[in-house]
């Protein structure tokens, strides 16, 4: 469970994601925020700093500033404006990965950025990428994480498996995925946390009761579109 809110029970924090708005703000400004946060946070927990780009090259910038201020790991989502093949999607992110050495998340959102980051793509890093650690699947489909648990990390058993959307959670940790990275954690991380400890203490009942809090909760996404301050 990743959050922004440093008195709750999550296990990391992320930083500059999509509800971070990081495409919104300039190199400079993402690198001050980047800098500060880490500092704020100031190794209590792991911190994962968004370092995507459309420029390979900005990607790289990005990604070297937030290792060298002590970020844990980088999240980085796939170019979302032109179209890629899969061989132009991989040549990005292995151009990061040999550039860099921090651990990388990859991050899937083809709803916002069009285009999916296919199973054998997926496969292809983490056979060839070290520290390409795992992936962030925001995907409203269950069976794109579950062909990732099965095809990717069973290849790779450490591999990190993170749903994006909140109600993913428990079906993520059925399918022997690692958790959840929710927008909800920050102002609310107590429910998908609990979820997350529910599961682990194999407390059904309670799971059951957060998981309902948890589909009133998910109505907020479609209050406001975007739901972030963005303008």
């Amino acid at each position: 469970m990743y959050s922004t809110k440093p008195e709750s029970a999550v296990n990391g924090f992320l930083f500059l994601g999509s509800a971070g708005e990081f495409a919104n703000f300039s190199q400079e400004q993402r690198k001050a925020i980047a800098e500060f946060c880490v500092a704020k946070v100031n190794g209590r927990k792991p911190v994962i700093i968004g370092t995507a780009s459309c420029s390979t090259t900005e990607a790289i910038a990005l990604t070297q500033h937030a290792s060298d201020i002590g970020a844990d790991a980088v999240m980085i989502v796939n170019p979302y404006y032109a179209l890629m093949s899969d061989e132009r999607l991989y040549n990005h992110y292995k151009s990061i990965a040999d550039a860099v050495a921090i651990p990388q998340l990859l991050y899937n959102f083809p709803a916002l950025t069009g285009q999916n980051l296919s199973v054998e793509l997926i496969g292809r890093l983490a056979d060839n990428c070290a520290n390409i650690v795992g992936i962030k699947d925001t995907v409203d489909c269950i069976s794109h994480i579950r062909q990732v648990i099965t095809e990717v990390k069973g290849r790779h058993p450490n591999f990190l498996v993170f749903c994006g959307f909140d109600e993913y959670a428990l079906d993520t940790l059925l399918l022997g995925g690692d958790g959840v990275i929710p927008a909800t954690s920050n102002f609310a991380p107590e429910i998908t946390c609990g979820i997350y400890q529910a599961f682990l203490d194999k407390d059904m009942v309670a799971v059951q009761a957060l998981l309902r809090r948890l589909a009133v909760l998910s109505k907020i996404y479609t209050l406001e579109v975007p739901f972030t301050g963005l303008i």
